[in-house]
């Protein structure tokens, strides 16, 4: 029986914990799941959360798929944002260097952003919005992404979230090529929302890994 496909879960800030259904699928998923460890999960630093994610994708033995909530949404996207950019340098230095002879001693290559193979993102926060935790206002709104940036992305959508409207959260999808999923009144999607360990949200993943 092969192995499942790795998870990389990124909660939002403070954590998840142990009754959020992040918490219930890794331990579903045993040691096929990895989750993030900054060193900032109450006082957020994007660039410890960059890396962060770059360490637990790193540490998987094939490209996994991203489990983000809240402001694990934000991470994710900036995340994936950073290394577009990093590889958008990385062509034109490459190009540079071929006009002139030279060989890259730049070390773009030492920081490569790992693969993944794709992200499941759920109730992002907007971080213009008055409820934005002021502890991670370093976060921002999705930048968009280049094509050549961008990986198989689903973004869970509540109706009623009361950190960000839909239609912002669709501005955000539409920003990083997502496909948006509205699953209905559910809140912030989380404990608070009474959906248990939301199988109905596990459904929608395998039925998103199933395309990948």
């Amino acid at each position: 029986m092969s192995r499942p496909r790795p998870w990389v879960i990124v909660p939002g800030i403070w954590n998840s914990d142990q009754e959020h259904w992040q918490s219930v699928w890794e331990r579903e998923r045993g040691d096929a799941a990895v989750r993030i460890e900054p060193a900032s999960w109450a006082e957020p630093d994007p660039a410890d959360w960059r890396d962060a994610i770059t360490r637990a994708v790193a540490a998987c033995p094939a490209p996994p798929v991203l489990v983000a909530h809240s402001l694990g949404v934000l991470a994710v996207a900036d995340w994936l944002a950073a290394g577009a950019a990093h590889a958008t340098r990385a062509a034109h230095a490459a190009g540079a260097a071929h006009a002139t002879g030279a060989a890259g001693t730049d070390g773009t290559n030492r920081t490569t952003r790992p693969a993944v193979a794709g992200a499941f993102l759920v109730a992002p926060p907007d971080p213009d919005a008055p409820g934005f935790p002021r502890a991670a206002s370093g976060f921002a709104a999705p930048r968009p992404l280049p094509a050549g940036g961008r990986v198989p992305t689903r973004l869970v959508v509540s109706d009623d979230d009361p950190y960000c409207t839909p239609e912002r959260a669709i501005a955000f999808a539409e920003a990083i090529g997502a496909t948006t999923l509205r699953v209905g009144a559910l809140g912030h999607v989380n404990v608070a929302s009474g959906i248990g360990s939301w199988p109905t949200g596990r459904s929608l993943l395998d039925d998103f890994e199933a395309t990948l």
